[in-house]
């Protein structure tokens, strides 16, 4: 831009568009009703006609695709990103309908008076040559803008009807410890099966020390961290920002104070270009605009270099804390690939947007494909399978070597006729045949 109890827990705790004339990019005007936005998604599919229908989130066939995540069971990885996909009840029933995971809800605050947002407040990037084939999309949107009552009210209405679904909710708010040990005991109540704390929005919310501020700050994390554990008895999420050096030191800092896990990446500060026809940055609002957060397909090398550095950091220091990996997942074999270096669940959100809430049915029967090419029967079975093979450079430069000496002393022939031998010499001049 998430109690005790629940059939989906089994563990507790104590504690619409318009071209632009610049090439390359597309300012995307916000819909006249947000209904009519809605509709829109809840339409759009992304299936192909060859993936298979999912009961109740579940493949009826082939490798396994079930996951437990901090004693919360999935049917399958794949997990609604916070943002507009989550934005209401609407949105989040037809997720379910169409057999996500998991849904994490937009990010609520207790005061959403203060949140307004303005339009346009996408754009698209396209790929040189075409204006079709978007590769990656800016948004400037802020955390819901619908009242805490009303969202939570819908979080009850969606746990009557998808009671052994996760439902999780994304919470943001000011450094105050009692509003955020309120915010989490009113979204235990409405039953969220688990939370995502967002550290991680880079536009709007920092003015207010939100968001991407407390992210890039571990020490304010860790407070914040350790307020909202004191008071969840659910699982804890702590969402990370890539806009920083090391993203691993605020990873370890939520770890440290009691969260369950950690996901990452939220988007990239960024800018979509500049009008060449009008001299004005996009998208532009009143001819201005502000830096916002860059995801989809261009964005998914800088996510799975972010989650590596995680999920190695995990394996040495926090093993048995959860990962949700996100940033630029399309297909399903994004996902296997972030799921070998580490990732628990995969996040998708902008894809949602450009290709509707089928796309799951596409994600999963990829993602199967991918595991039947090598005889995986579950996601256990290649869960962090690539992340041993990621090392730094002096290694590498230390194993080359190495090898080139290996591949040297096992050389085949004589290089002098002064190495030739007598008792040797048959086996010598074959050695030189050539095969």
């Amino acid at each position: 831009m998430s109690i005790a109890g629940h059939p989906s827990m089994s563990v507790s705790r104590a504690k619409i568009s318009r071209a632009s004339p610049l090439a390359g990019f597309e300012t995307v005007r916000t819909p006249r009703s947000v209904r009519c936005a809605q509709r829109t998604a809840i339409h759009a599919s992304g299936s192909n006609g060859a993936a298979p229908a999912l009961v109740n989130g579940a493949v009826a066939s082939g490798p396994d695709l079930s996951v437990t995540v901090n004693g919360l069971k999935l049917p399958n990885p794949f997990v609604i990103g916070s943002g507009p996909p989550g934005t209401n009840y609407a949105v989040m029933k037809r997720a379910f309908e169409d057999g996500w995971g998991a849904v994490i809800a937009k990010t609520v605050s207790l005061d959403s008076s203060k949140v307004v947002n303005v339009t346009p407040r996408y754009a698209k990037m396209f790929a040189p040559g075409s204006k079709k084939d978007v590769i990656g999309w800016e948004n400037i949107e802020l955390i819901s803008d619908r009242p805490f009552e009303t969202m939570l009210e819908e979080f009850k209405r969606l746990k009557a009807e998808f009671p052994d679904r996760v439902l999780i909710a994304s919470i943001m708010e000011e450094v105050n410890r009692a509003s955020w040990e309120e915010i989490v005991e009113r979204c235990q109540e409405a039953g969220a099966d688990a939370f995502e704390i967002n550290f991680s929005c880079p536009h709007g919310m920092p003015e207010r020390r939100m968001g991407m501020a407390m992210g890039q700050d571990p020490d304010l994390l860790s407070e914040v961290c350790s307020w909202v554990n004191a008071k969840a008895t659910v699982p804890v999420w702590a969402k990370m920002t890539p806009n920083i050096t090391d993203i691993a030191v605020p990873a370890a800092a939520a770890l440290r104070a009691g969260c369950e896990g950690v996901s990452a990446i939220n988007t990239i500060t960024s800018v979509m270009g500049v009008d060449l026809a009008t001299l004005r940055p996009q998208p532009s609002v009143q001819g201005h605009t502000t830096p916002g957060g860059y995801s989809y397909t261009a964005v998914k090398p800088i996510a799975l270099a972010k989650v590596m550095s995680i999920a190695k950091a995990i394996a040495a220091d926090h093993p048995g804390a959860s990962l949700s990996g996100l940033g630029g997942v399309a297909t399903g074999s994004d996902a296997a690939e972030f799921i070998l270096i580490g990732a628990d669940t995969v996040q998708v959100c902008t894809g949602v947007m450009l290709k509707g809430y089928g796309l799951v049915r596409d994600l999963c029967a990829e993602l199967q494909d991918f595991m039947r090419q090598h005889d995986f029967k579950s996601i256990d079975e290649f869960r962090g399978k690539a992340l041993p093979y990621f090392t730094t450079h002096h290694e590498l430069v230390r194993m080359q070597r190495e090898a080139i000496v290996e591949k040297k002393a096992k050389r085949v022939g004589l290089s002098r006729d002064d190495d030739w031998s007598g008792d040797g010499f048959v086996k010598e001049a074959e050695s030189m045949v050539a095969q």
